[in-house]
């Protein structure tokens, strides 16, 4: 009894609930929103944000936050299109060489947050401005025309994609392997934050980073850790988006960050670190982009109008959190009275 009491308390159960009603609504104003792949086909088209939001977390949780993740698919994409297109390397090599670089922009902006001491919203932010515009300066040097995207990437054999196209279009057992990729990450962060002694130093430092830093934590190295490991999911995002898109252009996922963020508070982290789980994460995801799908689907709603219902959410999760904070405080209060 006490443990369905206390799942009934969990945040998680509140967010497995709102998923089932969005099937049960969705699925009731139109049949079709129920269809299998249909569904892992809204799932691939939003695995970005579902992969960053993954390791978004580990940043916040930390007390940081990261809006720059969206810029760096950008790059990425653009980087692995100019190697391969107009410098001839080898996809794949043209891959590696981008998540480095992603990984170099993830270390830069940690280390100004961990060493520097700057607010990790302001860095975040230049950062931002920063990898869009190095990702058009760098779409300049190809000789595609930067509204159009470099194409082309190899390769597809009759009707099965392989190589390169094989990771944003391929299938492994009727399922897209974006979607097994994703689950993988899923397991990845899992365990990385439940179940390994960096997991705990990431809560340690998100309730008191003094403290963490008494017990003879490097904090500053443990966060900017973060950084880089949020920019090398965008990097991994970026990469799919360009396999599945056949296409590679430096604005790629220029809309993800509000998603993102979202998702990741959504899920239950708190915006001022100490608080979250990969598995709530996972669900606001799954929540946000189910909303995406159904909401044109079933009532007509236009996709240019989709992050209106995810700002509101936002909002009210933040709003909502703040009135249940100044609640239990003005509770503690009254007691101590």
């Amino acid at each position: 009894m006490k443990a369905l009491k206390k799942l009934f308390h969990r945040w998680e159960f509140f967010l497995v609930v709102f998923l089932v009603l969005e099937f049960v609504v969705f699925g009731s104003a139109n049949p079709k929103f129920l269809r299998v792949n249909s569904i892992m086909t809204s799932i691939v088209n939003y695995i970005s944000v579902c992969i960053i939001s993954l390791f978004v977390t580990l940043v916040m949780i930390t007390g940081g936050i990261d809006i720059q993740a969206a810029s760096i698919i950008g790059l990425t994409s653009i980087i692995e299109g100019v190697l391969w297109s107009d410098a001839g390397l080898n996809i794949w090599v043209a891959v590696v060489i981008a998540i480095v670089a992603a990984a170099v922009c993830g270390a830069l902006s940690g280390f100004f947050v961990a060493y520097c001491g700057v607010q990790p919203m302001v860095v975040t932010l230049g950062g931002s401005f920063l990898y869009s515009g190095l990702a058009l300066l760098i779409s300049g040097m190809s000789a595609t025309p930067a509204y159009q995207g470099i194409s082309g990437f190899p390769a597809k054999v009759g009707k099965t994609f392989v190589n390169f196209r094989f990771l944003g279009k391929g299938e492994l057992l009727g399922i897209p392997m974006q979607i097994w990729i994703y689950l993988v990450l899923i397991l990845l962060c899992a365990w990385i934050l439940h179940r390994t002694k960096y997991g705990e130093r990431l809560y340690l430092i998100g309730v008191n980073q003094q403290a963490a830093e008494y017990s003879g934590i490097n904090t500053r190295l443990v966060i900017m850790s973060t950084y880089v490991l949020s920019a090398i999911s965008a990097a991994l995002a970026g990469t799919l988006l360009t396999s599945n898109m056949n296409s590679a252009k430096y604005n790629h996922g220029s809309g993800y960050t509000l998603a993102i963020i979202t998702a990741v508070v959504l899920g239950g982290t708190l915006n001022t670190g100490g608080k979250g789980s990969i598995l709530g994460t996972v669900l606001a995801s799954l929540i946000i982009c189910i909303l995406r799908y159904g909401l044109p689907l079933c009532f007509g709603v236009s996709t240019q109008n989709l992050d209106l219902p995810v700002g509101i959410i936002l909002v009210l999760v933040v709003l909502g959190r703040e009135i249940a904070g100044q609640h239990m405080i003005s509770s503690l209060f009254k007691k101590r009275g």
